[in-house]
């Protein structure tokens, strides 16, 4: 049973697994949207709304706990900076999972992770039509008749 087991192992060891976290927390609060596998998406969630609520309230000790998790100078005073400013009235819910699809290669279930206050646009769609070699040397007795070649 897994009672009061927190969290997905994602195939990492618990060092290299807090690496991803943090490389993966300082890429969203950079760039404001990343595209990553929905687990990975999933498990960041829990790691990055606690920093930006720690953020809403500018402190030396909230930035050295932040500092602590990221590691990276310029991503904390950003998110002090300009991140916890957005976030300010919104009481939780800082992120949004939005699937995308299989990836091409290996099939992995993909996610756009984004925060909410600066993306309000939905991500383009990554799987359109793809023509196959079948479709794309003839043409149909349809695109005849409506070209007039009849």
């Amino acid at each position: 049973m897994r009672h009061l087991v927190k969290g997905k192992k994602l195939g990492r060891s618990p060092s290299h697994r807090k690496a991803t976290m943090n490389s993966l927390s300082v890429a969203l609060l950079k760039e404001h949207r990343i595209v990553t596998t929905e687990a990975k998406a999933k498990e960041l969630r829990p790691y990055v709304e606690p920093l930006i609520t720690k953020a809403k309230e500018d402190s030396s000790h909230n930035r050295r706990q932040v500092f602590s998790k990221l590691k990276n100078k310029d991503v904390v005073s950003h998110l002090f900076d300009e991140i916890a400013k957005k976030a300010m009235d919104r009481p939780g819910g800082y992120t949004r999972v939005i699937k995308i699809g299989n990836r091409d290669g290996d099939g992995a279930k993909m996610a756009v992770i984004e925060l909410v206050d600066y993306n309000d646009i939905k991500p383009e769609d990554r799987h359109k039509h793809k023509r196959t070699r079948r479709s794309s040397g003839s043409t149909s007795s349809a695109d005849k008749s409506d070209s007039g070649e009849n």
